[in-house]
C-alpha cells in the first residue's frame, strides 16, 4: 500500500526528518569511532598485547585481531536484525551502542602482555568480538530506520548521511589519535597514551544513548505492527525461502563484496601501506589520511543524492570498474610521492632472491615466529618482509638462497634450533644477526631508506592520491543504503539486508588488510596484496552488471 511518503519527491526535509537524520549519523558516527581506534593503532597494539611474536608476526596477528571484529559482523547481524524486525528498529539499535562504547572503553584499561602474559591478547579479541557483534546490528538498524523516515525519490540523499558515518567515524578516531600523540609525544603515547582515546569513548557513549533515547519507532515498522504483519520468524523467511535468499546472495556478490573491499582498501589499507610500507611517519601518515577523508566525505551525500536521480547501480558499478582500473597506478603514485628515495632505490637497485621454492615457508601466517624458519629461503624472506623490501624470488637450486641488491651479493644461512625448539643454537643466532646486518647495510648503500625524509614528502600530491580512493569509496558506498533497503520488504528488511552487508564489509573488506599484508610477505611485492580488492571488486561487478536490478524507484510501503 502506497502512503504519501511514496508521492512526496520535492517537499523540504521537514524538521523531524532533520532530527532523525542528526540522531541516527551522530550515533553512529560514535559507533564507527569506538570500532575504528582499534584498527587505527593496530602497530601500537600489537607491540603490547602481542609481544611473544616477531614485528613482523606481531603486526599481521594485531591486524586478525583487527579482523576479529568483522568475522563476527554477520552473526550480529542475525541475533540483532531479528530482534529489529520483531520489536523495532529504535531498541534493537540502543543495545548495541552500549555493547560497543562499554568493550572499547575496556579496552583502554586492559592489562597489556608484559602484565598478565597471553591473557591480554585472549582478551582484547574478546571485546573485539563483542564490538563486531554490536556493529552487525548496528548499521542495518541506522540504515533502514532512516530510509523508512526518508520520503519516495529522497532516500539515496537521506540515507547517504548514514554512509558518512563509517568515514567520520574514522575521522574522528584519527584526530583524536593525532592530538593524544601530539600532546604526549611518540614515545609517551606508545607507552600508555594510546589509551586515552579509547577511555574517552565513555563519554561518546553517554551521548550517545541519551540521543537514542530520544528517538521514535520508524513509521514503516509502527504501520506495518498496527496492522499485524511484523514477522514472526524473520531468519527463516529471509534465508529459508530462495525468493528471497536469492536476492540476499546477488546483494552480497553482486553489490556489498566489492564495495567492501573498495572502501577498505581506500580508507584503511592505504592508511597501512603509507606506515607499514612506505615508511612515512604515524602522525604524517594520519593527517594526510584525515584531510582526504574531509574532502572526500560530502561526495556520500553528492552520489547519494545523485543515485536517486539516475539510479542506484551506475555509480556503484563505474566506482568498482575505477578501482579495478587504477589501483595498481595509484599505489605506485602513492610511493613515489611519500617517500621518493624508496621508489628510485626500487628503480636502480632491484633486489632478487636466488632460492630453492621447495624450501620456502608460508611467510604470512599471524601466529608465526622468527625460530619457525630456518631454510636459507625463510630467513632471507622473513628479514625482507621485516625490512617492508620490494623483491623479486627467483628459482635456485637446493639450499640456495642468495640475495642481489643492486651489485651486492649475500648469502642467506640455514638455522639450527637448540634442543627444545624454542631458540636458534648461538651459532645459528649469529649467522642470522650478521646476514640481517649486511642486509640492512647493503639496502642503505643502493639507497634504500629506513624511513620516508619529511622534507621529500609530496603532501599535496599524496593527499590528492588519497582523495581519489576515498572518493572511490563514496561512490560504491553512497548509494548502497537505499539500494539495499528497497531491495527487501519491510517485515524482513533488518535482517535481510543487515547479513550480505556485513559479510560483503565484515568478511570480505574487515579482512582485507590481514590477506593482502599476508600476500605481500608472502610474495615479495609491495603491490601483490592489491589483487585481492581488483579481483573480488571484479567479481562483483560482473555479477552486478548482469543480475542486480536498479531499486530507485521501488516503492518500500508497499513492500511490507
Amino acid at each position: 500500500m502506497a502512503t504519501a511518503s511514496a508521492v512526496t519527491t520535492n517537499a523540504p526535509m521537514t524538521a523531524e526528518e532533520k532530527k532523525v537524520i542528526f540522531a541516527s549519523s551522530l550515533g553512529t558516527v560514535f559507533e564507527w569511532y569506538d570500532f575504528y581506534l582499534y584498527g587505527s593503532l593496530a602497530a601500537i597494539i600489537g607491540k603490547q598485547f602481542f609481544t611473544g611474536l616477531d614485528p613482523t608476526a606481531q603486526f599481521i596477528a594485531s591486524l586478525m585481531a583487527f579482523a576479529a571484529g568483522f568475522i563476527v559482523r554477520p552473526f550480529g547481524a542475525l541475533v540483532f536484525g531479528r530482534l529489529g524486525d520483531m520489536i523495532g528498529r529504535k531498541y534493537t539499535f540502543l543495545v548495541t551502542i552500549l555493547i560497543m562504547g562499554l568493550s572499547t572503553f575496556i579496552v583502554g584499561v586492559l592489562p597489556t602482555y608484559d602484565t598478565i602474559g597471553p591473557a591480554a591478547a585472549v582478551i582484547l579479541v574478546g571485546l573485539r568480538l563483542l564490538q563486531g557483534l554490536a556493529l552487525g546490528g548496528e548499521y542495518g538498524g541506522a540504515a533502514t530506520y532512516v530510509a523508512e523516515h526518508a520520503p519516495h525519490g529522497k532516500r539515496g540523499a537521506y540515507t547517504s548521511w548514514i554512509q558518512t558515518t563509517a568515514t567520520l567515524g574514522l575521522f574522528l578516531s584519527l584526530i583524536v589519535i593525532l592530538g593524544t600523540r601530539t600532546a604526549l609525544g611518540e614515545a609517551t603515547f606508545a607507552a600508555w597514551g594510546w589509551r586515552i582515546p579509547f577511555i574517552v569513548s565513555i563519554l561518546l557513549l553517554a551521548i550517545s544513548v541519551w540521543i537514542r533515547l530520544s528517538m521514535n519507532e520508524s513509521p514503516a515498522f509502527q504501520k506495518m505492527k498496527s496492522e499485524g504483519k511484523t514477522s514472526k520468524a524473520p531468519l527463516s523467511e529471509s534465508f529459508g525461502q530462495w525468493k528471497n535468499l536469492k536476492v540476499v546472495l546477488l546483494a552480497l556478490f553482486g553489490l556489498v563484496a566489492g564495495q567492501g573491499v573498495v572502501w577498505y582498501t581506500g580508507q584503511f589499507y592505504a592508511l597501512f601501506f603509507l606506515q607499514s610500507v612506505v615508511k612515512v611517519d604515524p602522525a604524517a601518515a594520519n593527517i594526510m589520511v584525515a584531510v582526504a577523508l574531509l574532502i572526500g566525505t560530502p561526495f556520500f551525500v553528492v552520489f547519494g543524492t545523485l543515485s536517486d536521480k539516475i539510479g542506484r547501480k551506475p555509480i556503484i558499478m563505474a566506482g568498482l570498474l575505477l578501482a579495478i582500473l587504477t589501483y595498481f597506478p595509484l599505489f605506485k603514485a602513492l610511493t613515489n610521492a611519500a617517500n621518493p628515495d624508496l621508489a628510485k632505490a626500487q628503480a636502480t637497485a632491484q633486489i632478487t632472491l636466488t632460492t630453492d621454492p621447495a624450501q620456502c615457508s608460508f611467510q604470512g601466517s599471524p601466529i608465526a615466529r622468527d625460530v619457525d624458519f630456518v631454510t636459507p629461503c625463510d630467513i632471507a624472506k622473513r628479514a625482507l618482509a621485516q625490512a617492508a623490501a620490494n623483491y623479486e624470488t627467483l628459482p635456485g637450486a637446493a639450499g640456495s638462497g642468495t640475495l642481489k641488491i643492486g651489485d651486492k651479493v649475500i648469502e642467506a644461512p640455514s638455522a639450527t634450533l637448540t634442543a627444545g625448539g624454542h631458540k636458534f643454537d648461538e651459532d645459528s643466532a649469529k649467522k642470522i644477526a650478521a646476514f640481517k646486518k649486511d642486509l640492512g647495510d647493503a639496502m642503505k648503500a643502493a639507497g634504500y631508506p629506513a624511513k620516508a625524509d619529511p622534507a621529500k614528502v609530496n603532501t599535496p600530491l599524496v593527499i590528492a592520491i588519497l582523495a581519489v580512493l576515498v572518493l572511490y569509496v563514496t561512490m560504491v558506498y553512497g548509494p548502497i543504503a537505499a539500494m539495499l533497503v528497497e531491495l527487501f520488504p519491510t517485515r524482513i528488511r533488518y535482517t535481510s539486508m543487515s547479513l550480505p552487508y556485513h559479510i560483503g564489509n565484515g568478511w570480505f573488506g574487515g579482512l582485507l588488510p590481514s590477506i593482502s599484508f599476508a600476500m605481500v610477505a608472502q610474495n615479495g611485492n609491495i603491490y601483490h596484496g592489491l589483487w585481492y580488492p581488483i579481483g573480488i571488486a571484479a567479481i562483483t561487478l560482473v555479477i552486478g552488471l548482469l543480475f542486480v536490478r536498479e531499486t530507485k524507484d521501488v516503492d518500500i510501503y508497499a513492500r511490507d
